[in-house]
């Protein structure tokens, strides 16, 4: 059952060798001095490119740095290295090119316009509280992407792959909330990259084995199967569990969110023209994003609401579609 699954996954007539598969990934494999520098150079220009989009709240220019996409080769390196157990210095890369985005992103934010506020953002403020969603698609993508690199005749997706997945733009997010001092923001975005980092190489490292490049290297390197086997099991839960504790606390934020949306709407209800467009939670801050016109009923009544259904601590912010921001209170706190 499994041999099929995987010639239907990847036809022995499409399948790449692993050493093709390795000359791809491994960036000191091979003309390590041409890769390093593409890979160096593509960065730095992704970097900038994501900067400006960030801070000029575009999507497209996102977009474009997001295609160029330098660091999933040493990402889905790392994939294929814990595979193979074998290092192959993807690790260092990953983290030398994070550090060199965010010292990039940082001094972008020097560039922000006087008043610039992050979280009025959509760049920004869609990259600072990852959900269970961006988590999915973390794990579909890393999926989608060790498929495609193993085939031959799929390298076409690999621009979509790239899309799909958000590794310079979060990091960016980062620098330039660093640069403007927040904190939460900047941990927030982090939090993002490090999710996305880690459910592409769960989900390489597990594609890799089941398409048969573990095994391969195993027999290259004339280790037991029995405890390669073991160490891999002991690899792939290292990654595992901070991904399932993400997961839960995805899930936790996605729950709270719902439950103060209805606790918002609930505080509106006898107030007419007046309703809640949404709310998002930034780290333990819940904004509540509201559009009316007239009067809105006292705010201490949504405080007492979201009070009901959200633990102490969290505090809560009212948007209005007037451009106020009302610092609501804190729950638990008189």
């Amino acid at each position: 059952m499994r041999t099929s699954l995987r010639s239907r996954v990847l036809p022995e007539s499409q399948r790449r060798t692993l050493d093709e598969l390795t000359e791809d990934l491994d960036l000191r494999s091979g003309d390590a001095a041409s890769k390093q520098s593409a890979f160096w150079t593509m960065l730095v220009l992704s970097a900038v490119i994501a900067c400006t989009g960030v801070l000029s709240d575009s999507t497209a220019t996102v977009i474009g740095a997001m295609i160029i996409a330098p660091l999933a080769t040493p990402i889905m390196g790392i994939a294929l290295g814990l595979a193979k157990q074998q290092r192959n210095g993807s690790t260092r890369f990953v983290v030398g090119g994070g550090v060199l985005v965010i010292l990039i992103g940082v001094l972008a934010s020097q560039l922000a316009p006087p008043g610039f506020v992050p979280l009025d953002n959509s760049q920004i403020a869609s990259r600072t509280s990852p959900g269970m969603l961006d988590l999915i698609a973390a794990i579909a993508t890393g999926f989608a992407g060790a498929v495609a690199l193993s085939r031959r005749d799929v390298a076409a997706v690999l621009p979509g792959v790239a899309i799909a997945i958000s590794l310079v733009p979060p990091l960016v997010v980062v620098g330039v909330c660093l640069g403007q001092g927040d904190l939460t923001l900047a941990f927030g975005a982090l939090v993002l990259f490090l999710s996305n980092l880690l459910a592409m190489v769960l989900a390489g490292v597990l594609t890799y084995t089941a398409l048969g490049y573990a095994t391969e290297a195993l027999v290259r390197l004339g280790r037991p199967r029995r405890k390669h086997y073991l160490v891999l099991s002991a690899l792939i839960a290292l990654v595992a569990i901070p991904l399932a504790t993400n997961t839960i606390v995805s899930y936790v934020v996605d729950y709270w969110t719902t439950r103060v949306d209805h606790a918002a709407q609930t505080w509106l209800e006898d107030t007419p023209d007046a309703t809640v467009t949404k709310v998002k939670f930034q780290s333990t801050t819940a904004h509540v994003y509201v559009r009316y016109q007239g009067t809105l009923p006292p705010v201490s009544g949504l405080l007492d609401e979201v009070g009901k259904v959200v633990p102490d601590g969290v505090q809560v912010v009212l948007d209005t579609s007037v451009g106020k921001e009302l610092k609501v209170g804190t729950v638990g706190q008189e």
